[in-house]
């Protein structure tokens, strides 16, 4: 399919003059070697290069974090490194951008609560929470590597907690119409067997973006009806594949899965371990391919875009709506912590604490 069909696909499947609905439920480094000649070679490239004191001590930090482990034992996986190491680029650009000279080790609490102040005015509470929490990494590694006193550990640092509220969750109408929109159950071509499948696992099972992308077809039973059970590749590579948390399939998910698995025999990569699909001759199906579909399947049922994250939250939401236990939700969410699962349970401790009001009624 060209891309001016695709394009019209999209167009036709909704009015311009129709607003799109909201889909979510009501409240309960490296330098350029362009021009550089083989006769200069790769050195003289690099020779203009100037490494900061601060640049040096990231480059330093990360080589760390790649030959250490973590607190279980593992070694940092290549996007938890970014995730460190990021916040210390932005941090060492603020610097810069106010003069202040040095590596960071000039630096102390009251000047990272400036930081931190101003990282909040334009990233928010919950932003600049994370951005906190990362940058941890680098004040621990200049403690350990280099006796520095870090600001983290005394009282005058000002801590930015992880915001509270209720995660946003979909409606039920919304998600019965995206099942719809991709047959309802009753596809017979590939692209539409495929979405629906994944919409309807997302849906029933709470699985995060990146595990259902990573589904490998070794890992699953050779009829996924009769034995609706398989195990997750674990999201980080360094980890057993034995390791991954095991998934049962609701009877519709199951037999939507059975589905696609169907149309995929005749895919032209259908030797391919990853069980996801792009159309005709395309490879894995990989994270823009799901950030579009989503989109795309959301306004053909009149509704605004979504994130697959937005499933994890309903699907969570709705287990301890109907009297499913916390601890059974950290299991199957594969939740190492409380934290999240708190966020839910408060919620909706609070709907039956209002709704145990309204039933007492009038009580003088």
């Amino acid at each position: 399919m060209t891309t001016s069909t695709t394009h019209r696909r999209t167009a036709s499947s909704r009015s311009p003059k129709t607003p799109l609905k909201s889909p979510l439920a009501m409240p309960s480094a490296v330098p350029s070697l362009a021009g550089i000649s083989a006769a200069e070679g790769l050195g003289a490239a690099l020779t203009d290069v100037v490494l900061t004191d601060r640049g040096a001590t990231i480059s330093e930090f990360e080589d760390y974090l790649r030959t250490t482990n973590n607190r279980a034992g593992r070694p940092y996986e290549e996007k938890t490194i970014e995730n460190y190491a990021g916040p210390c680029r932005n941090l060492d650009t603020w610097m810069t951008a106010n003069g202040i000279c040095g590596d960071f080790t000039v630096l102390d609490a009251p000047t990272l609560n400036r930081y931190f102040r101003q990282y909040y005015l334009d990233h928010g509470q919950g932003g600049t929470h994370t951005l906190q929490r990362n940058l941890i990494q680098l004040f621990n590694f200049l403690e350990h590597q280099r006796d520095f006193a870090s600001p983290y550990g005394g009282d005058g640092l000002n801590r930015y907690a992880a915001p509270k509220g209720r995660p946003k969750t979909l409606s039920g109408d919304f998600v019965d119409q995206l099942l719809e929109v991709t047959g309802g159950g009753r596809a017979r071509d590939f692209e539409t067997a495929r979405d629906h499948a994944m919409i309807r696992i997302l849906r029933s099972e709470g699985i995060r973006r990146a595990e259902l992308l990573g589904m490998v077809m070794s890992t699953l039973p050779a009829d996924v009806i009769k034995n609706p059970v398989f195990r997750l590749v674990p999201l980080k590579g360094a980890r057993a594949v034995g390791e991954g948390r095991l998934v049962v399939l609701a009877p519709a998910s199951a037999r939507a899965l059975a589905i696609y698995l169907r149309a995929r025999r005749a895919h032209a990569l259908a030797d391919s371990d990853w069980v996801w699909l792009g159309t005709r001759a395309r490879g894995r199906f990989g994270n823009t391919g799901i950030r579009k579909m989503l989109i795309r399947r959301a306004e053909q049922a009149g509704y605004a875009g979504i994130t697959p994250h937005q499933f994890r939250h309903t699907f969570s939401d709705a287990w301890l709506k109907s009297g499913g236990s916390e601890g059974d939700l950290m299991r199957l969410n594969g939740w190492k912590s409380r934290q999240m699962v708190d966020r839910y349970a408060d919620d909706v401790a609070n709907q039956r604490a209002l709704e145990a009001k309204r039933r007492r009624g009038d009580m003088v």
